[in-house]
């Protein structure tokens, strides 16, 4: 008889996760919700936009990663999030690019730039049955500022949880270029 409680606890369990999982999220939006914050909203940059600064950022996505001591692949979702920490000022976003681990354009999330008010932030969804990037996985994320801010925070989560167990960290993004000036210097 116990036995049979422990099965159908352990089925409900995963019927559970099953359902907290969705895995039809929408993959070109601007968040997992597929609406736009009130924190942000879509913009037009023209090319007399004034540039104080900017940036490229590399962050490093993984869609799995290996465990136990016969390599095994446990899928990750991960979470993309951009947090502008200027306390008065703006940042526009002009790019999100999510590419696999040969380098290769999987999508682009934006078709056009979002402004983030001050403190406001964003994020961009991968959910746990897209390995499409595999374990090298990386989003580029472009910004711009009319005026010279503190910069943002860009880092992704990634999250996994089986059978009443989770894994999760977080990947900080490391700036590959800077724009000061409307004027481009690559980052060593």
């Amino acid at each position: 008889m116990k036995l049979y409680i422990r099965f159908y606890l352990i089925a409900a369990v995963l019927i559970f996760l099953v359902a907290c999982t969705s895995p039809n999220q929408p993959q070109n939006s601007q968040s997992p919700n597929n609406k736009t914050t009130s924190s942000q909203q879509v913009v037009t940059l023209d090319k007399n936009f004034p540039v104080a600064m900017g940036q490229t950022i590399y962050v490093p996505i993984y869609s799995h990663i290996y465990h136990g001591d016969e390599p095994q692949l446990l899928n990750l979702a991960a979470t993309l999030s951009i947090r502008n920490t200027d306390l008065t000022n703006p940042i526009i976003i002009t790019t999100v690019r999510y590419y696999d681990s040969e380098g290769a354009l999987i999508r682009q999330y934006l078709d056009q730039p979002i402004q983030l008010k001050a403190l406001g932030s964003t994020e961009f969804f991968i959910n746990r049955r897209d390995t499409s990037g595999g374990l090298g996985a990386n989003f580029i994320v472009e910004w711009v500022s009319a005026k010279v801010i503190s910069e943002p925070i860009v880092e992704a989560v990634m999250i996994a949880t089986e059978f009443q167990q989770g894994v999760s960290f977080v990947s900080t993004g490391k700036v590959i270029k800077n724009v000061k000036n409307s004027q481009t210097t690559s980052v060593k």
